[in-house]
This record gives C-alpha cells, structure tokens and sequence, in this order.
C-alpha cells in the first residue's frame, strides 16, 4: 500500500479519490506547521489581554471579553493539545485519522490483487513482499525521527514510535483485509476492541491489581515496562507502546470498512454521504456510551478511543468526499494535495531531518523583526509553512514522490 500518492486535477481514469488525498494533507498540516502557527496567534492574543494559561489541560482561560476572531484563535489552540489523560481534543484525532486514511485507501490499492489474483499466481507474492518491505521501512524511519542515528545508547533510545504504530495497525490490518471476508473483518473487529476491553479490564497488574486505568497502573504501561526495549517516551509508558497498538488495527479497519462502502456501486453519491454521516455518528454514540465503564484514552488507545476517534474520521472524510468528490468543489484542495502526496517524506523532514526553523529564520528573519514581538512566532511559523509548501509544490510538479 502506498501512503503518498500523484493525484492530477481534474480527475483522470482510473477514478480516484482526491478527498482522500486532501484529507491526508490538511491531516498532515497540523502536525508539520499547523500547531505552531496557531499556538504563536494564542500566545499573541494572551500576552495582548494579559490571559492565563492553566497548564495542566494547556487551556488559556479569562477569554470572555475577546473579539470572536481572538476567540477562535484561542479556542484552536486549545484543541491542539492532547488530553492530558482521559477525554479527547482535536489533537488526539491527527494520529487515528492518518491510520483510518490508510485503511481507507486498501481497498483501492488491493484492487489490482483480487481482480486478478486467480489468474496470476505471483500476485499474492508480490502483494505480501510490498507489505512486509513498507512496513519494516517505515519501522526504521520511525527509529530515526527517534534520534537512532545519534548513537546515544540502547538504553536511551527510545524505539516505540508514531511510525511504527502507522506500520504494525495497517499491516495487521491488510493481512485480515486480504485474507478474509467481510463478515470476518467485523468479526476480527469486534473481537479486538472487546478484546482489549476485557484484557485492560481484567488483567492484574502486579502492586496495582486489575482495571487501574491510571498512567502507571494501566496493562498497557506495565507491558511498556516490563517488555519494551530502550527508553520509554513518558518514563512509566510509551503513548506507541507494544499492548495499545493492537486497538490501532481497528482504527485502520474502520477506514478499510469505509474504503470498501466507497468503492462498491451499492448507492448513489449522495446517499453515500448520508450513510457514512449516520456510520460516524453511531461511532462517536457507541464510543460515548462505553466510555462510562471504559474511558476514551488515546495513550492506552482504548476500545472506546476507536470507535469516537473513528466516529470523527468517518465525519471529517464524509465532508471531504462531499466536497470534493461529489460537489467537485477540487481548486481549494490543492495545497493538501501536495502536502499530501509526499507526507511521510515532510513528516519525517520536520521531525529532524531538516531544520525548516532556521531556513525561515535566515530568508524571513529581517521582515519578522520588523512587526511587534507578540506576533513574531506567529509569523515565523507562517514563513516555515511557506517553504514547507514551496518544497512540496515544487516536489509534486516534478512529480517526484517518496513511495512507501
């Protein structure tokens, strides 16, 4: 399966889904410049009206007497943090959202595989190499925004990573999206959550017994403790951990169920729409009803983080897939399309690899001095996004893509 892709406007045959690619990107923009551009705008707006900040849950607070456009940009700001334990924020949605766009995409990327696998025996060979190369590639990629490559020392390096989750949840994912039927994918997906469910549930802990959904007392830790080599990104567990990525196959499963409704010629466009609207409200109603006995977490990735993370992708997707594929509203989409076509490749530049900070520092350094201090991390923020976007346009006009 590829997670970038060329995506040509207008839409050519073989028929693709540009909202696909576009929500990929605008998924992706928060997490390479987004979040930065908005916290410097927040910040600007509280040392402006002299505001708080409780940072505990990162909200900034005494906003009542701002102007709605201040407000908004506050309001935003406090969505990009992730919940500091239970419950659920904008933020928490990025990571599930680019699992769930990577189900959503198998079943047109194996589509090759099952028209003509019983006709071309190496098919099945091929398909499975793909897969096994993808994802032991984006392991290691996911070691080197760690810092592998630094040479600090097994014991500090830290090998759990939003890259490995991506490459274990889709890879699972596609060997039961490829290896079963529909009625055992939702069988398999119902027998991970309650699965989980049941393990977090009723495992004890040693010194904190069973059903302690705290930060150390949680299965999910103990198992981060207990076998996870290195170092641990939160000391007593890791938000990627081993346990928790299991959950993560059915956020990409729920993405697989929403590709393979896309792609069937069972209903109209628009009445696509309306069942996808009805699916992720049922989602978010399902994850908000279990989550009295069992929390919405994303750092354990809960059963119920699945189904309202995923409640919220379908949502999100639908808008998009109206939008665009539909109402053919394409021309505003363009810019997450390049960002979107070579995501790995910026995500894994703005993690390290490359130091797009000092870049805008050295072209824009003199035009951000000149406004008042308050603003200048915004706009710094908004320079580095400018030469993100120039690289990345300059990349998909090349037609040049990293494909994983």
């Amino acid at each position: 399966m590829k997670l970038t892709a060329r995506i040509d406007l207008p839409v050519s045959k073989p028929k693709r889904l540009i909202s696909l690619d576009a929500l990929r990107g605008f998924d992706m923009f928060w997490i390479i410049s987004g979040e930065g551009i908005f916290h410097g705008l927040a910040n600007a707006v509280k040392q402006k009206h002299g505001l708080a900040q409780n940072h505990e849950d990162w909200q900034i607070i005494g906003t009542e007497n701002l102007s709605l456009l201040e407000r908004m940009m506050v309001g935003i700001s406090n969505q990009l943090h992730h919940s500091p334990w239970n419950g659920f924020t904008f933020y928490d949605l990025i990571f599930p959202l680019f699992i769930f766009i990577s189900g959503v995409s198998m079943p047109y990327s194996y589509q090759k595989y099952f028209e003509n696998r019983a006709n071309d025996k190496s098919l099945s060979n091929q398909v499975y190499y793909s897969l096994i190369k993808r994802t032991l590639i984006l392991i290691v990629l996911g070691f080197i925004v760690n810092g592998l490559l630094q040479w600090n020392g097994f014991e500090n390096t830290r090998f759990a990573s939003v890259l490995g989750r991506i490459a274990f949840s889709t890879f699972f994912a596609a060997l039961i999206y490829l290896n079963f039927s529909l009625p055992k994918q939702i069988i398999w997906f119902l027998g991970i959550l309650f699965g989980y469910y049941f393990i977090m549930m009723y495992v004890p802990v040693p010194h904190f017994g069973a059903g302690v959904l705290t930060p150390e007392g949680n299965l999910s830790a103990y198992i981060d403790r207990l076998l996870l080599p290195g170092k641990l990104h939160r000391i007593v567990y890791d938000p990627e951990g081993i346990l928790s990525t299991i959950p993560a196959i059915c956020s990409a499963m729920i993405g697989i169920f929403t590709g393979t409704f896309i792609k069937s010629e069972s209903s109209s466009p628009n009445q696509k729409v309306l069942k996808l609207f009805l699916a992720g409200i049922a989602c978010i109603a399902l994850g908000l009803l279990w989550s009295i006995i069992f929390p919405i977490n994303k750092t354990m990735w809960t059963s119920t983080f699945v189904l309202f993370a995923g409640g919220c992708s379908i949502l999100l997707f639908t808008l998009f897939y109206y939008v665009i594929d539909v109402q053919s509203i394409k021309k505003w989409c363009v810019p997450f399309l390049w960002i979107g076509s070579n995501s790995i490749l910026i995500y894994v530049c703005a993690h390290g690899l490359i130091n797009f900070e000092s870049t805008a520092v050295f072209i824009f350094g003199g035009l951000v001095q000149k406004i008042p201090a308050i603003w200048q991390s915004a706009l710094l923020w908004m320079a580095i996004f400018g030469i993100q976007l120039f690289i990345l346009k300059f990349l998909y006009d090349k037609k040049w893509f990293l494909k994983i």
